[in-house]
């Protein structure tokens, strides 16, 4: 399993960095955010390191997101919140600041501090598809 010596969660899942770990495996590593949106804010990430979803291997996302449902239910029995956001960002342009594959489980209440913008729009008539077959095409090489 790979790993890069200048990468805080990589210390974090050597135990050279400590941290509130909720949970260890071979897999991956689940711990308290240690700048939290929310009480409660978990982060799971796998063992080995990579930088963005999609380079880790399949069965490393299987069997680090087995666990993925017990944290979020342990993240809901404990905060007492009334739902449950997962987040996952790729990329710098897309919030991720830490270079390492993490999951943020963020417990939410109405009225809590955290908020996103969701600029939902529509696609223009034929974009839907022609967007659809070429996935397709990417997914099937």
């Amino acid at each position: 399993m790979e790993t890069d010596p200048n990468c805080i969660f990589c210390k974090i899942v050597a135990g050279d960095i400590p941290a509130s770990k909720v949970h260890q495996d071979d897999a991956c590593v689940a711990f308290l955010d240690i700048a939290p949106l929310i009480e409660g804010h978990v982060l799971l990430i796998p063992a080995g390191h990579y930088e963005t979803l999609d380079q880790i291997p399949p069965d490393e996302v299987a069997a680090m997101l087995k666990n993925l449902p017990a944290l979020v239910a342990a993240v809901k029995a404990v905060t007492n919140c009334q739902g449950v956001n997962v987040l996952q960002n790729n990329g710098r342009v897309a919030h991720q600041v830490v270079p390492h594959v993490h999951f943020h489980i963020i417990p939410r209440n109405p009225g809590d501090e955290f908020h996103f913008n969701w600029p939902a729009g529509i696609y223009p008539q034929g974009r839907a598809e022609q967007l659809t077959e070429a996935m397709r095409k990417q997914l099937a090489e």
